[in-house]
């Protein structure tokens, strides 16, 4: 399929990492260095305690506000969870859906990640919904079959219109805080085969306009030959958005290959 490639969307991924005021200083340093990576999409993504104190640091820019989770009911007695009108509400324009930790560590399902995909829509977040094998399954040769059973069931019964309001993220789970990250051929052939995958689903014009991330350490020395491959949309960026200098880092070099390619 033909499409032209728009410049980096890239995301910050927090954790459950830094209290208010290291919140606040560092979307303070992220918003005065957006000016040398002017054409990105940037997005943060704080712990919920922050979400107030980032909202109030990114004021006036052009950053864009995330959430790592949210529920699929709307309010309700359900203790600890956080629905998508609450994150409406703090700000938000975005929210993780199904991170390989939430999955891994908490119990989420395929099932559960496709309903607080469609809860997040229906709230009016774009919901970045990740997915992603792990080694096991990648050593086994099952891989693109993993991801194609996440996208079945956390995409299904989905608009096109809905899918033009969705961010994927490809984290191969393997390569997340491992310090290990797959090559850009590796990641390129998952990136392709999502592409694809939606395109056999809801068409070419939507497969060619789908924003697809990477995410599995990366870092301003990686991200330069990542982006090269035609697929790879941007980055989901965990450790290394901690840090202003890394984060900005990361982008530039994302966008000194998108500059080559005009």
């Amino acid at each position: 399929m033909t499409r032209r490639r728009r410049a980096p969307f890239v995301a910050g991924n927090w954790k459950m990492n830094l209290g208010l005021r290291e919140a606040a200083d560092l979307s303070r340093k992220i918003v005065e260095a957006r000016a040398s990576v002017p054409e990105a999409t940037l997005v943060l993504i704080p712990p919920y305690t922050a979400l107030a104190a980032v909202a109030g640091a990114i004021a006036g820019s052009d950053v864009g506000l995330g959430a790592q989770d949210l529920y699929w009911e709307k309010q309700g007695a359900f203790t600890g969870e956080v629905s998508g009108p609450m994150l409406r509400d703090a700000g938000c324009g975005y929210v993780l859906v199904g991170h390989s930790e939430r999955r891994q560590l908490f119990g989420e399902t395929d099932e559960t990640v496709g309903r607080k995909t469609r809860a997040a829509l229906e709230s009016g977040l774009t919901p970045i919904v990740c997915v992603g094998e792990v080694l096991e399954e990648r050593d086994a040769g099952r891989a693109l079959e993993r991801i194609d059973a996440q996208l079945a069931k956390g995409l299904g019964g989905l608009s096109k219109g809905d899918l033009s309001c969705i961010v994927i993220a490809y984290e191969p789970v393997w390569a997340i805080g491992t310090g290990r990250t797959a090559t850009p051929v590796q990641a390129e052939e998952v990136h392709a085969h999502i592409r694809q995958w939606i395109a056999d689903s809801y068409g070419n014009e939507a497969a060619a306009c789908a924003i697809i991330l990477y995410g599995g350490s990366v870092k301003p020395a990686n991200s330069y030959p990542l982006f090269r491959e035609n697929d790879i949309d941007g980055f989901l960026v965990g450790g290394a958005s901690l840090d202003a200098g890394g984060f900005i880092g990361i982008v530039g070099e994302a966008l000194r290959a998108h500059r080559e390619e005009k």
